[in-house]
């Protein structure tokens, strides 16, 4: 946009408009837009809920593959600009943060409440008594969550409802076909590292380890660490029992002066005493390592081919190119301190393992890449590993995702041992509590509790809608046996479809309701409960933009 204006003299000027502009958007329109750009995201997710979800199939900037139907790992990768739409994707981190799974349906739930937040606003409710009416309605649904729920008792002899909770959670991943031996591998990492008398569970003590080749059942848990190296000279030992390991994070090499230097050898004797120097360095260094008492050097850097031969000759193994991540590991494992320097090294600072190995993994033993080092017998006998098995990086990457999710699971599960039933039945007992509540609720609020209870509905039509069933008749269904029965644990029994679907007069199907507690589905409570109130927060916020200014062109 430009306008022309004249100086005392008559001459023109144009004058752009065009610097320090904004594109402003203010009042119920920025409202509007705002729920527009975050339940797109919501609709991309609807179609991955539930068991019978599908994938996405995501291609990143370098040409990187990522299969997966994990709502967390779909938004993180998801290149997303708009400021409104980003804040769904810090909704789905926020519940894997805390809970680590329920990502999906966090998601399609805050895109339900602000699908009625928009049929409201229509109406000319104001967004404030919405937001007000959510809040509240969010808090009955909580609290009758905590009525409805079951407690479950378990021990280290009586697994079973952990596993079956697992299997719950793995029954809409890629690992379904594989799910009693997964779930057995979540159960018994987290139970090794739990403390039952606390009530909880050290996380940082599960390591997660994947490698190509095998198939989905050769994954394995391993009572030690898994280390993706190998030893740095192949005529070292592949076995060592009695480990004593020292950890350096200094390289195996000659200092080098930080200043800028330049030496000029112009003989061979100078050549042959610079040689020797280096030489007795090495030697003094690994000798000060033999002295410790140490038998394997774990280091954070590399060493050259002269300390490489050096220490096979004084008969010391080492791996070498160890991560930051995974010395701290090993450290915890293995009771020994991080040393930055050779010099500070003494026995006290040593880390013992019983037994240290390197395994070659598939057919081919050459291949460095198809080779691991087992560190077992760790001093802290709580250090465990799932070393995941695939065919493919993808498979690997999403059966890491999906087992961590069971993990995390089965750690909530510990904490806190109380759960609702899936298929939508804690959705639909809720939807029903909430509306009941809203008839005693005078005033406009009453339409804002009313439409939360609507939006809880939601959560099972996606679920059938995904399993290619009727919605509507499904839904309707539910309720009609949760309020006859007086029973909140009927939901949408997916996994046994043709078991117990109910018959007409004419003998065909008419829904699939079913008790989810018969099924063994169901959830921790503190997760629903957190689904419900990120969501609930989220909707407020958006609901609370009135005023949405941009950099552009002025309007």
């Amino acid at each position: 946009m430009a306008s022309m204006v004249y100086d005392e003299y008559g001459r023109p000027f144009i004058v752009l408009k065009d610097q320090q502009s904004k594109n402003r958007v203010k009042g119920v329109e920025a409202t509007k837009s705002n729920i527009l750009a975050a339940r797109s995201i919501s609709k991309l997710l609807r179609t991955s809920l539930g068991p019978k979800g599908m994938d996405k199939l995501m291609v990143s900037p370098d040409g990187d593959v990522t299969i997966t139907n994990d709502g967390a790992t779909i938004m993180t990768q998801m290149e997303i600009h708009h400021q409104v739409a980003k804040l769904m994707v810090e909704l789905s981190s926020s519940q894997d943060d805390e809970i680590g799974d329920g990502t999906t349906g966090v998601v399609v739930l805050a895109g339900a409440l602000l699908e009625q937040a928009e049929v409201l606003l229509n109406k000319g409710v104001h967004p404030v008594r919405i937001a007000s009416g959510f809040e509240t309605a969010a808090e009955v649904a909580i609290k009758h969550l905590e009525v409805i729920a079951d407690r479950v008792e378990f021990s280290r002899d009586n697994l079973e409802p952990l596993l079956t909770t697992a299997k719950t959670t793995l029954s809409s991943k890629i690992l379904q076909s594989h799910r009693d031996e997964m779930a057995q591998v979540a159960v018994q990492a987290v139970m090794n590292v739990a403390d039952l008398d606390r009530n909880d569970v050290n996380f940082d003590m599960i390591r997660m380890e994947g490698k190509t080749g095998g198939s989905l059942k050769d994954t394995a848990l391993v009572n030690g660490l898994v280390l993706d190296k190998e030893f740095s000279h192949p005529q070292m030992p592949t076995e060592i029992t009695d480990a004593k390991i020292c950890i350096l994070t200094c390289p195996l090499e000659p200092p080098k002066p930080k200043t800028k230097h330049k030496l000029q050898i112009t003989s061979v004797e100078a050549y042959e005493e610079l040689y020797a120097q280096e030489q007795d360095y090495f030697r003094a260094m690994i000798q000060k390592i033999k002295d410790s008492g140490a038998n394997l050097v774990i280091c954070q850097w590399g060493f050259d081919d002269e300390a490489n031969h050096l220490l096979l000759q004084q008969g010391l193994p080492a791996v070498r190119w160890v991560g930051g991540v995974e010395i701290e590991h090993i450290a915890i494992a293995t009771g020994a301190r991080i040393v930055a320097r050779v010099e500070e090294l003494s026995e006290d600072k040593l880390g013992t393992v019983g037994k240290v190995k390197q395994i070659s993994l598939g057919t081919n033993s050459s291949r460095q890449q198809d080779r691991i080092l087992v560190l077992e017998d760790c001093k802290n006998q709580k250090a465990v590993t799932v070393l995941v098995r695939g065919g493919n990086k993808m498979i690997v990457d999403e059966a890491k995702r999906s087992l961590h999710d069971a993990m995390c699971v089965v750690r909530n599960l510990v904490i806190d041992n109380r759960v609702v039933y899936g298929g939508g039945s804690a959705e639909v007992s809720c939807s029903l509590a909430v509306k009941k509540f809203a008839d005693t609720v005078s005033g406009v609020d009453q339409y804002a509790i009313r439409a939360f209870g609507d939006a809880l509905d939601d959560i099972p039509m996606a679920l059938a809608e995904n399993a290619g069933l009727s919605p509507i008749e499904e839904v309707a269904a539910i309720k009609s046996r949760q309020v006859k029965e007086n029973n909140p644990r009927v939901g949408l029994g997916l996994n046994h479809i043709d078991l117990d679907a109910k018959l007409d007069l004419n003998g065909k199907r008419f829904d699939h309701s079913t008790d989810m507690k018969t099924l063994g589905v169901f959830e921790t409570l503190i997760g629903k409960q957190q689904q419900l109130q990120l969501a609930a927060q989220v909707v407020k916020m958006i609901l609370k933009i009135d005023d949405v200014i941009s950099q552009g062109n002025y309007q």
